[in-house]
Protein backbone atom coordinates (compact mmCIF):
# COMPACT_ATOMS: atom_id res chain seq x y z
CA UNK A 1 0.00 0.00 0.00
CA UNK A 2 1.39 3.40 -0.99
CA UNK A 3 1.93 6.29 1.41
CA UNK A 4 -0.97 8.16 -0.22
CA UNK A 5 -3.25 5.17 0.29
CA UNK A 6 -2.22 4.86 3.93
CA UNK A 7 -2.87 8.57 4.49
CA UNK A 8 -6.30 8.42 2.86
CA UNK A 9 -7.25 5.43 5.04
CA UNK A 10 -6.00 7.09 8.24
CA UNK A 11 -7.74 10.39 7.49
CA UNK A 12 -11.02 8.66 6.64
CA UNK A 13 -10.81 6.43 9.73
CA UNK A 14 -10.13 9.35 12.08
CA UNK A 15 -12.91 11.45 10.54
CA UNK A 16 -15.28 8.49 10.76
CA UNK A 17 -14.49 7.96 14.45
CA UNK A 18 -15.07 11.66 15.12
CA UNK A 19 -18.40 11.51 13.27
CA UNK A 20 -19.45 8.32 15.06
CA UNK A 21 -18.48 9.55 18.53
CA UNK A 22 -19.79 13.05 17.83
CA UNK A 23 -16.75 14.56 19.51
CA UNK A 24 -16.99 17.35 16.93
CA UNK A 25 -19.73 18.27 14.47
CA UNK A 26 -19.94 15.83 11.56
CA UNK A 27 -19.62 18.62 8.98
CA UNK A 28 -16.45 19.90 10.67
CA UNK A 29 -15.00 16.37 10.70
CA UNK A 30 -15.82 15.78 7.02
CA UNK A 31 -14.52 19.13 5.82
CA UNK A 32 -11.42 18.80 8.01
CA UNK A 33 -10.64 15.38 6.53
CA UNK A 34 -11.21 16.72 3.02
CA UNK A 35 -8.86 19.64 3.72
CA UNK A 36 -6.10 17.28 4.89
CA UNK A 37 -6.16 15.02 1.80
CA UNK A 38 -6.29 18.10 -0.44
CA UNK A 39 -3.44 19.87 1.38
CA UNK A 40 -1.33 16.71 1.35
CA UNK A 41 -1.77 16.33 -2.40
CA UNK A 42 -3.48 12.94 -2.16
CA UNK A 43 -6.16 14.45 -4.39
CA UNK A 44 -6.14 17.72 -6.27
CA UNK A 45 -8.80 20.15 -7.41
CA UNK A 46 -9.28 18.24 -10.66
CA UNK A 47 -9.86 15.01 -8.69
CA UNK A 48 -12.20 16.56 -6.14
CA UNK A 49 -14.24 19.00 -8.20
CA UNK A 50 -14.24 17.73 -11.78
CA UNK A 51 -13.63 13.97 -11.79
CA UNK A 52 -16.61 11.66 -12.28
CA UNK A 53 -14.81 8.84 -10.45
CA UNK A 54 -13.13 10.59 -7.52
CA UNK A 55 -14.85 13.96 -7.22
CA UNK A 56 -17.82 15.39 -5.39
CA UNK A 57 -21.00 13.94 -6.82
CA UNK A 58 -22.58 17.21 -7.90
CA UNK A 59 -25.68 15.34 -9.10
CA UNK A 60 -26.41 14.39 -5.48
CA UNK A 61 -25.59 17.88 -4.17
CA UNK A 62 -27.77 19.71 -6.68
CA UNK A 63 -30.60 17.18 -6.49
CA UNK A 64 -30.72 17.86 -2.75
CA UNK A 65 -30.46 21.63 -3.20
CA UNK A 66 -33.26 21.76 -5.77
CA UNK A 67 -35.62 19.59 -3.73
CA UNK A 68 -34.86 21.50 -0.52
CA UNK A 69 -35.89 24.75 -2.24
CA UNK A 70 -39.08 23.14 -3.60
CA UNK A 71 -39.94 21.85 -0.12
CA UNK A 72 -39.27 25.34 1.28
CA UNK A 73 -41.85 26.83 -1.07
CA UNK A 74 -44.30 23.97 -0.56
CA UNK A 75 -44.13 24.47 3.19
CA UNK A 76 -45.77 27.91 2.79
CA UNK A 77 -49.01 26.31 1.52
CA UNK A 78 -49.91 24.41 4.69
CA UNK A 79 -50.00 21.07 2.85
CA UNK A 80 -47.72 19.44 5.41
CA UNK A 81 -50.13 20.35 8.20
CA UNK A 82 -52.99 18.98 6.07
CA UNK A 83 -51.18 15.66 5.55
CA UNK A 84 -50.22 15.41 9.22
CA UNK A 85 -53.79 15.82 10.41
CA UNK A 86 -55.06 13.44 7.70
CA UNK A 87 -52.53 10.77 8.73
CA UNK A 88 -53.42 10.98 12.43
CA UNK A 89 -57.15 10.78 11.67
CA UNK A 90 -56.68 7.78 9.36
CA UNK A 91 -54.67 6.09 12.11
CA UNK A 92 -57.34 7.02 14.69
CA UNK A 93 -54.72 8.72 16.88
CA UNK A 94 -52.62 5.57 17.42
CA UNK A 95 -48.85 6.38 17.24
CA UNK A 96 -48.05 2.83 16.08
CA UNK A 97 -50.58 3.02 13.25
CA UNK A 98 -49.25 6.49 12.38
CA UNK A 99 -45.73 5.07 12.16
CA UNK A 100 -46.84 2.15 9.98
CA UNK A 101 -48.85 4.44 7.70
CA UNK A 102 -46.03 6.97 7.27
CA UNK A 103 -43.36 4.33 6.72
CA UNK A 104 -45.44 2.60 4.05
CA UNK A 105 -46.11 5.93 2.32
CA UNK A 106 -42.38 6.66 2.49
CA UNK A 107 -41.37 3.27 1.08
CA UNK A 108 -43.84 3.41 -1.82
CA UNK A 109 -42.96 7.01 -2.68
CA UNK A 110 -39.23 6.18 -2.53
CA UNK A 111 -39.69 3.60 -5.26
CA UNK A 112 -41.10 6.10 -7.74
CA UNK A 113 -39.22 9.26 -6.76
CA UNK A 114 -35.98 8.65 -4.95
CA UNK A 115 -35.38 8.10 -1.28
CA UNK A 116 -33.74 11.49 -0.64
CA UNK A 117 -36.63 13.42 -2.22
CA UNK A 118 -39.16 11.36 -0.30
CA UNK A 119 -37.40 11.98 3.01
CA UNK A 120 -37.38 15.72 2.31
CA UNK A 121 -41.13 15.63 1.71
CA UNK A 122 -42.20 13.27 4.51
CA UNK A 123 -40.02 14.60 7.38
CA UNK A 124 -41.92 17.90 7.82
CA UNK A 125 -45.18 15.97 7.97
CA UNK A 126 -43.78 13.66 10.62
CA UNK A 127 -42.50 16.50 12.76
CA UNK A 128 -45.94 18.11 12.67
CA UNK A 129 -47.72 14.85 13.51
CA UNK A 130 -45.48 14.29 16.51
CA UNK A 131 -45.85 17.90 17.62
CA UNK A 132 -49.64 17.58 17.47
CA UNK A 133 -49.57 14.36 19.48
CA UNK A 134 -46.78 15.59 21.79
CA UNK A 135 -44.60 12.51 21.19
CA UNK A 136 -40.91 12.08 20.40
CA UNK A 137 -40.40 12.30 16.60
CA UNK A 138 -37.00 10.57 16.55
CA UNK A 139 -38.28 6.95 16.30
CA UNK A 140 -40.65 7.99 13.51
CA UNK A 141 -37.93 9.78 11.53
CA UNK A 142 -35.56 6.82 11.88
CA UNK A 143 -38.27 4.34 10.84
CA UNK A 144 -39.10 6.42 7.76
CA UNK A 145 -35.56 6.73 6.49
CA UNK A 146 -35.04 2.98 7.00
CA UNK A 147 -38.23 2.38 4.99
CA UNK A 148 -37.05 4.78 2.28
CA UNK A 149 -33.86 2.78 1.74
CA UNK A 150 -35.85 -0.45 1.54
CA UNK A 151 -38.52 0.94 -0.79
CA UNK A 152 -35.97 2.69 -2.99
CA UNK A 153 -34.45 -0.67 -3.92
CA UNK A 154 -37.55 -1.61 -5.92
CA UNK A 155 -36.90 0.51 -9.01
CA UNK A 156 -34.17 1.98 -11.17
CA UNK A 157 -34.72 5.51 -9.85
CA UNK A 158 -35.54 4.71 -6.23
CA UNK A 159 -31.97 4.76 -4.92
CA UNK A 160 -28.92 6.41 -6.57
CA UNK A 161 -26.86 3.15 -6.56
CA UNK A 162 -29.56 1.56 -8.74
CA UNK A 163 -29.08 4.27 -11.38
CA UNK A 164 -25.35 3.51 -11.45
CA UNK A 165 -25.99 -0.25 -11.73
CA UNK A 166 -28.63 0.21 -14.43
CA UNK A 167 -26.26 2.35 -16.49
CA UNK A 168 -23.33 -0.06 -16.16
CA UNK A 169 -25.34 -3.26 -16.72
CA UNK A 170 -27.81 -1.95 -19.31
CA UNK A 171 -30.77 -2.69 -17.05
CA UNK A 172 -34.07 -0.87 -17.58
CA UNK A 173 -36.75 0.39 -15.18
CA UNK A 174 -38.85 -2.74 -15.69
CA UNK A 175 -35.87 -5.02 -14.99
CA UNK A 176 -35.57 -3.65 -11.47
CA UNK A 177 -39.33 -3.76 -11.01
CA UNK A 178 -39.52 -7.43 -12.00
CA UNK A 179 -36.47 -8.65 -10.10
CA UNK A 180 -36.29 -6.50 -6.97
CA UNK A 181 -39.85 -5.25 -6.33
CA UNK A 182 -41.05 -8.70 -5.11
CA UNK A 183 -38.12 -8.81 -2.67
CA UNK A 184 -38.92 -5.28 -1.46
CA UNK A 185 -42.56 -6.24 -0.81
CA UNK A 186 -41.40 -9.13 1.38
CA UNK A 187 -38.88 -6.88 3.13
CA UNK A 188 -41.56 -4.28 3.88
CA UNK A 189 -43.87 -6.89 5.37
CA UNK A 190 -41.07 -8.09 7.66
CA UNK A 191 -40.07 -4.51 8.49
CA UNK A 192 -43.65 -3.60 9.43
CA UNK A 193 -43.86 -6.65 11.71
CA UNK A 194 -40.68 -5.71 13.60
CA UNK A 195 -41.57 -2.02 14.06
CA UNK A 196 -43.47 -2.51 17.36
CA UNK A 197 -40.48 -4.41 18.78
CA UNK A 198 -37.77 -2.19 17.28
CA UNK A 199 -39.30 1.02 18.64
CA UNK A 200 -41.01 -0.37 21.73
CA UNK A 201 -41.83 2.29 24.29
CA UNK A 202 -42.38 4.97 21.64
CA UNK A 203 -46.13 4.65 21.19
CA UNK A 204 -47.61 6.19 24.32
CA UNK A 205 -49.82 9.23 23.69
CA UNK A 206 -52.07 11.43 25.80
CA UNK A 207 -55.66 10.49 24.80
CA UNK A 208 -56.69 14.16 25.08
CA UNK A 209 -54.00 15.22 22.57
CA UNK A 210 -55.11 12.48 20.17
CA UNK A 211 -58.75 13.54 20.55
CA UNK A 212 -57.84 17.16 19.84
CA UNK A 213 -56.18 16.21 16.58
CA UNK A 214 -59.08 13.93 15.61
CA UNK A 215 -61.43 16.90 15.96
CA UNK A 216 -59.46 19.10 13.53
CA UNK A 217 -60.54 19.77 9.95
CA UNK A 218 -57.48 19.17 7.79
CA UNK A 219 -58.83 21.38 4.99
CA UNK A 220 -58.50 24.43 7.22
CA UNK A 221 -54.73 23.86 7.32
CA UNK A 222 -54.30 24.91 3.66
CA UNK A 223 -53.20 28.56 3.86
CA UNK A 224 -52.59 29.32 0.18
CA UNK A 225 -54.61 27.20 -2.29
CA UNK A 226 -53.29 29.07 -5.35
CA UNK A 227 -49.69 28.48 -4.34
CA UNK A 228 -50.53 24.82 -3.67
CA UNK A 229 -51.81 24.46 -7.26
CA UNK A 230 -48.59 26.00 -8.60
CA UNK A 231 -46.51 23.67 -6.43
CA UNK A 232 -48.58 20.69 -7.57
CA UNK A 233 -48.00 21.51 -11.25
CA UNK A 234 -44.25 21.96 -10.76
CA UNK A 235 -43.94 18.81 -8.65
CA UNK A 236 -45.85 16.81 -11.27
CA UNK A 237 -43.35 17.99 -13.87
CA UNK A 238 -40.41 17.21 -11.58
CA UNK A 239 -41.69 13.71 -10.79
CA UNK A 240 -42.31 13.05 -14.48
CA UNK A 241 -38.73 14.14 -15.13
CA UNK A 242 -37.46 11.75 -12.45
CA UNK A 243 -39.36 8.79 -13.87
CA UNK A 244 -38.49 9.58 -17.49
CA UNK A 245 -34.95 10.88 -17.02
CA UNK A 246 -33.48 8.04 -19.07
CA UNK A 247 -35.92 8.77 -21.91
CA UNK A 248 -35.38 12.54 -21.79
CA UNK A 249 -31.63 12.25 -21.15
CA UNK A 250 -31.86 14.80 -18.36
CA UNK A 251 -30.29 13.99 -14.98
CA UNK A 252 -32.54 14.12 -11.90
CA UNK A 253 -30.32 16.87 -10.46
CA UNK A 254 -31.06 19.09 -13.47
CA UNK A 255 -34.77 18.29 -13.21
CA UNK A 256 -34.76 19.30 -9.53
CA UNK A 257 -32.92 22.56 -10.19
CA UNK A 258 -35.22 23.44 -13.10
CA UNK A 259 -38.26 22.71 -10.93
CA UNK A 260 -36.87 24.84 -8.11
CA UNK A 261 -36.12 27.72 -10.49
CA UNK A 262 -39.56 27.65 -12.08
CA UNK A 263 -41.31 27.44 -8.72
CA UNK A 264 -39.30 30.34 -7.28
CA UNK A 265 -40.20 32.45 -10.33
CA UNK A 266 -43.94 31.75 -10.31
CA UNK A 267 -44.55 31.52 -6.56
CA UNK A 268 -43.49 34.97 -5.41
CA UNK A 269 -42.29 33.45 -2.12
CA UNK A 270 -39.61 35.65 -0.45
CA UNK A 271 -36.05 34.41 -0.78
CA UNK A 272 -35.60 34.10 2.98
CA UNK A 273 -38.51 31.64 3.20
CA UNK A 274 -37.33 29.09 0.66
CA UNK A 275 -33.59 29.42 1.39
CA UNK A 276 -34.24 28.81 5.09
CA UNK A 277 -35.29 25.27 4.14
CA UNK A 278 -31.88 24.46 2.63
CA UNK A 279 -29.80 22.16 4.84
CA UNK A 280 -26.43 23.83 4.19
CA UNK A 281 -24.70 21.71 6.84
CA UNK A 282 -25.85 18.55 5.08
CA UNK A 283 -24.64 19.71 1.67
CA UNK A 284 -21.22 20.65 3.06
CA UNK A 285 -21.00 17.33 4.91
CA UNK A 286 -21.61 15.47 1.67
CA UNK A 287 -18.97 17.54 -0.11
CA UNK A 288 -16.35 16.71 2.52
CA UNK A 289 -17.33 13.04 2.61
CA UNK A 290 -17.11 12.74 -1.18
CA UNK A 291 -13.61 14.27 -1.20
CA UNK A 292 -12.37 11.80 1.45
CA UNK A 293 -13.93 8.85 -0.36
CA UNK A 294 -12.49 10.15 -3.62
CA UNK A 295 -9.06 9.86 -2.02
CA UNK A 296 -9.80 6.20 -1.16
CA UNK A 297 -10.92 5.61 -4.75
CA UNK A 298 -7.93 7.37 -6.36
CA UNK A 299 -5.38 5.54 -4.25
CA UNK A 300 -7.02 2.18 -5.07
CA UNK A 301 -8.12 1.31 -1.53
CA UNK A 302 -11.77 0.65 -2.37
CA UNK A 303 -10.89 -1.19 -5.58
CA UNK A 304 -8.48 -3.45 -3.68
CA UNK A 305 -11.13 -4.27 -1.09
CA UNK A 306 -13.73 -4.95 -3.76
CA UNK A 307 -11.35 -7.08 -5.84
CA UNK A 308 -10.48 -9.20 -2.81
CA UNK A 309 -14.17 -9.91 -2.37
CA UNK A 310 -14.62 -10.78 -6.05
CA UNK A 311 -11.49 -12.97 -6.17
CA UNK A 312 -12.71 -14.95 -3.18
CA UNK A 313 -15.66 -16.33 -5.15
CA UNK A 314 -13.63 -18.95 -7.02
CA UNK A 315 -15.92 -18.67 -10.06
CA UNK A 316 -18.93 -20.13 -8.21
CA UNK A 317 -22.04 -18.09 -9.04
CA UNK A 318 -23.83 -18.81 -5.76
CA UNK A 319 -20.77 -18.01 -3.67
CA UNK A 320 -20.23 -14.84 -5.71
CA UNK A 321 -23.83 -13.78 -5.24
CA UNK A 322 -23.80 -14.23 -1.47
CA UNK A 323 -20.37 -12.68 -1.05
CA UNK A 324 -21.29 -9.62 -3.10
CA UNK A 325 -24.54 -9.28 -1.14
CA UNK A 326 -22.85 -9.37 2.28
CA UNK A 327 -19.70 -7.39 1.41
CA UNK A 328 -21.79 -4.74 -0.35
CA UNK A 329 -23.99 -4.36 2.72
CA UNK A 330 -21.02 -3.99 5.06
CA UNK A 331 -18.96 -1.61 2.92
CA UNK A 332 -21.94 0.47 1.79
CA UNK A 333 -22.92 1.00 5.39
CA UNK A 334 -19.48 2.37 6.22
CA UNK A 335 -18.45 4.45 3.20
CA UNK A 336 -21.83 5.45 1.65
CA UNK A 337 -23.44 3.26 -0.98
CA UNK A 338 -23.07 5.69 -3.92
CA UNK A 339 -19.25 5.73 -4.22
CA UNK A 340 -19.10 2.06 -3.25
CA UNK A 341 -21.36 1.00 -6.12
CA UNK A 342 -19.57 3.34 -8.53
CA UNK A 343 -16.32 1.53 -7.72
CA UNK A 344 -17.71 -1.99 -7.43
CA UNK A 345 -19.85 -2.04 -10.58
CA UNK A 346 -16.92 -2.36 -13.05
CA UNK A 347 -15.61 -5.31 -11.04
CA UNK A 348 -19.02 -6.98 -11.02
CA UNK A 349 -19.25 -6.38 -14.77
CA UNK A 350 -15.92 -8.17 -15.17
CA UNK A 351 -17.17 -11.08 -13.06
CA UNK A 352 -20.49 -11.22 -14.94
CA UNK A 353 -18.61 -11.43 -18.25
CA UNK A 354 -16.83 -14.57 -17.10
CA UNK A 355 -19.96 -16.47 -16.05
CA UNK A 356 -22.37 -18.39 -18.22
CA UNK A 357 -25.13 -19.09 -15.71
CA UNK A 358 -26.82 -16.76 -13.23
CA UNK A 359 -24.63 -13.84 -14.34
CA UNK A 360 -27.27 -11.13 -13.89
CA UNK A 361 -27.95 -12.38 -10.38
CA UNK A 362 -24.73 -10.66 -9.34
CA UNK A 363 -26.22 -7.29 -10.27
CA UNK A 364 -29.28 -7.94 -8.10
CA UNK A 365 -27.01 -8.99 -5.24
CA UNK A 366 -25.02 -5.77 -5.62
CA UNK A 367 -28.18 -3.63 -5.69
CA UNK A 368 -29.79 -5.37 -2.71
CA UNK A 369 -26.58 -5.32 -0.67
CA UNK A 370 -25.86 -1.64 -1.35
CA UNK A 371 -29.46 -0.44 -0.89
CA UNK A 372 -30.22 -2.41 2.25
CA UNK A 373 -26.68 -1.92 3.56
CA UNK A 374 -27.31 1.81 3.41
CA UNK A 375 -29.34 1.36 6.60
CA UNK A 376 -26.35 -0.03 8.50
CA UNK A 377 -25.04 3.31 9.80
CA UNK A 378 -26.03 6.96 9.86
CA UNK A 379 -23.75 7.71 6.88
CA UNK A 380 -24.55 4.61 4.83
CA UNK A 381 -26.99 6.37 2.48
CA UNK A 382 -27.70 9.93 1.40
CA UNK A 383 -31.22 9.78 2.84
CA UNK A 384 -29.81 9.00 6.30
CA UNK A 385 -27.60 12.08 6.32
CA UNK A 386 -30.43 14.27 5.07
CA UNK A 387 -32.80 13.01 7.77
CA UNK A 388 -30.24 13.61 10.52
CA UNK A 389 -29.80 17.15 9.22
CA UNK A 390 -33.55 17.79 9.27
CA UNK A 391 -33.83 16.38 12.80
CA UNK A 392 -31.02 18.62 14.04
CA UNK A 393 -32.64 21.74 12.57
CA UNK A 394 -35.90 20.76 14.24
CA UNK A 395 -34.03 20.59 17.58
CA UNK A 396 -34.65 16.86 17.90
CA UNK A 397 -31.15 15.62 17.05
CA UNK A 398 -30.49 11.98 16.22
CA UNK A 399 -27.05 10.75 17.27
CA UNK A 400 -24.90 8.55 15.05
CA UNK A 401 -25.26 5.59 17.41
CA UNK A 402 -28.95 6.11 18.08
CA UNK A 403 -29.55 5.70 14.35
CA UNK A 404 -26.98 2.94 13.89
CA UNK A 405 -28.36 0.78 16.71
CA UNK A 406 -31.68 0.58 14.88
CA UNK A 407 -30.26 0.66 11.36
CA UNK A 408 -27.83 -2.20 11.95
CA UNK A 409 -30.67 -4.44 13.12
CA UNK A 410 -32.83 -3.60 10.09
CA UNK A 411 -29.87 -3.99 7.72
CA UNK A 412 -29.10 -7.44 9.16
CA UNK A 413 -32.75 -8.51 8.87
CA UNK A 414 -33.12 -7.29 5.28
CA UNK A 415 -29.89 -8.98 4.16
CA UNK A 416 -31.01 -12.17 5.94
CA UNK A 417 -34.25 -12.04 3.93
CA UNK A 418 -32.51 -11.13 0.65
CA UNK A 419 -30.09 -14.07 0.77
CA UNK A 420 -32.73 -16.86 0.62
CA UNK A 421 -34.73 -14.83 -1.92
CA UNK A 422 -31.75 -14.71 -4.31
CA UNK A 423 -30.97 -18.37 -3.72
CA UNK A 424 -34.54 -19.59 -4.21
CA UNK A 425 -35.43 -17.40 -7.18
CA UNK A 426 -32.27 -17.76 -9.24
CA UNK A 427 -30.61 -21.00 -8.10
CA UNK A 428 -33.48 -23.26 -7.02
CA UNK A 429 -36.46 -22.14 -9.10
CA UNK A 430 -34.26 -20.85 -11.92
Amino acid sequence: MTASAIMSVVVFAVAYVLIATERIHKTTAALGGAAIVLAAGVVGSADSFFSHDTGIDWNVIFLLLGMMIIVGVLRQTGVFEFTAIWAVKRAKGSPLRVMILLTLITAIASAFLDNVTTVLLIAPVTLLVCERLDINPVPFLIAEVLASNIGGAATLIGDPPNIIIGSRAGLAFNDFLVHLAPLVIVELIVFTLVLPWLFRGSFTVDPDRAADVMSLNEREAIRDPKLLIKCGLVLTGVFAGFVGHALFHVDPSVVALLGAGVLVLISGVPQRDYLSAVEWDTLLFFAGLFVMIGALVKTGVIEDLSRLAVDATGGDALVATMLILVVSALLSGVIDNIPYVATMSPLVAELVGGMNDHANTLWWALAAGADFGGNLTAVGASANVVMLGIAKRAETPISFWEFTRKGAVVSAITIAVAAPYLWLRYFVLG
